[in-house]
């Protein structure tokens, strides 16, 4: 059931926004991705990584899901590029055995499925531990904004002749959390009814010190949030925080 879920979870993912995520990426490493070792972490259906590929980087993508690295292996395939697809998790990266990379990514924000300060502190140990010297971290959050005044009431809905799909968010237990109530209704001509496919996702966020200030901790260097893929300066109605941070040459 899960696999259905993906599918048509990531029909409505917002295509648009990987090419931005390619170029701020471009910008922040500052050298060509070519021949890079470039790792995309909680990497989905693979859209990003498949972008990197293309740029001719040594890339890998990993995932908690099978489900989504099922599509992800699909995607790569249909673009004739090649990438390595691991299942894991981001808080223990290093137990896949693979490492010394010069660019990690986490977009879209997967680290705000990591609800407490401690799952993200492991997870930014395991993504220094998993850098060469020199190497960098990129990735973005919702913003506090995003949190607390956009998701909670916030409802979506869109369907087609075979599906349709309803999504509601709520503010969830936890400070500057949310919960998202995910339904798919799919036509099975089997049952000549609809299934419900029914997903709960619960993400959180912290204020953006925070974040930095764990980042150094576990020994990242040249910390930088921006409020935008242009580099914007934060501003209160900022909805998504990205953040730049690298491993030392000497490390």
């Amino acid at each position: 059931m899960y696999q259905t879920f993906a599918y048509y979870y990531d029909l409505l993912m917002d295509k648009t926004l990987y090419p931005q995520w390619l170029q701020f990426t471009r910008r922040h490493l500052g050298l060509p991705l070519e021949d890079k070792k470039v790792l995309d972490l909680a990497c989905g259906t693979g859209d990003l990584a498949v972008l990197f590929a293309q740029e001719k980087a040594d890339t890998y993508g990993i995932d908690l899901s099978e489900e989504m690295l099922t599509l992800a292996e699909e995607r790569a395939l249909q673009d004739d590029v090649a990438v390595t697809w691991l299942q894991g998790d981001m808080t223990k990266l290093t137990d896949v055995g693979v490492g010394d990379f010069d660019l990690i990514t986490c977009f879209d924000d997967s680290l705000c499925y990591l609800t407490d300060l401690t799952a993200v502190e492991r997870c930014f140990s395991e993504v220094y531990a998993s850098l060469k010297p020199g190497g960098t971290f990129l990735f973005d959050v919702h913003s506090l904004y995003q949190m607390n005044e956009v998701f909670p009431g916030y409802m979506y809905n869109e369907h087609d002749e075979d599906w349709a799909f309803m999504w509601s968010s709520y503010s969830d237990d936890q400070p500057n959390s949310v919960l998202h109530d995910l339904t798919f209704f799919v036509w099975r001509d089997e049952l000549e009814a609809y299934e419900a496919l029914h997903e709960e996702h619960h993400e959180r966020t912290y204020p953006y010190q925070q974040y930095q200030q764990l980042l150094e901790k576990v020994g990242f260097s040249e910390v930088a949030v921006y409020g935008g893929f242009n580099d914007e300066n934060l501003q209160e109605e900022t909805p998504r925080w990205l953040f730049q941070a690298k491993r030392s040459d000497r490390s």
